[in-house]
């Protein structure tokens, strides 16, 4: 099946793929070749494309899945605000993020806090 993953400012990673699985935001989804249609909301969290037995692993803040399917060829685009590949995440970034949204949320800066929280631990766990 044929996979994009976009977001406004480039085409981060786009190839035949033979599973995609992404966390919604009402839970993680797999989409195999021939999948129904289906169009989800995304939360923050680890994309993760198999393609060619191997698996690669980008971070995607929010956006939508889409995923068709017609006389046997199935595409998945993922159209997210923001997305990288694991090997382009700023570990030392993300851990000052992490730290930063940890002492936002002690201090009762609840809302972005915690956006930024899941954020920085999807790129931590990415790159782990």
């Amino acid at each position: 099946m044929e996979v994009h993953v976009t977001t406004p400012e480039r085409e981060v990673w786009v190839g035949e793929a033979t599973m995609v699985v992404a966390r919604a935001v009402d839970g993680d989804v797999g989409i195999l070749p021939g999948h129904m249609p289906l169009l989800t909301a995304l939360a923050i969290g680890v994309l993760k494309i198999e393609h060619q037995g191997n698996p690669t692993l980008a971070v995607v803040d929010g956006g939508f899945l889409h995923v068709t399917s017609a006389g046997g060829d199935t595409r998945v685009d993922v159209l997210a605000e923001h997305a990288e590949l694991a090997d382009e995440v700023d570990v030392a970034a993300a851990e000052r993020l992490r730290e930063q949204a940890e002492r936002r949320l002690a201090q009762g800066d609840v809302a972005e806090a915690r956006d930024d929280l899941a954020k920085a631990q999807a790129r931590l766990r990415v790159r782990s």
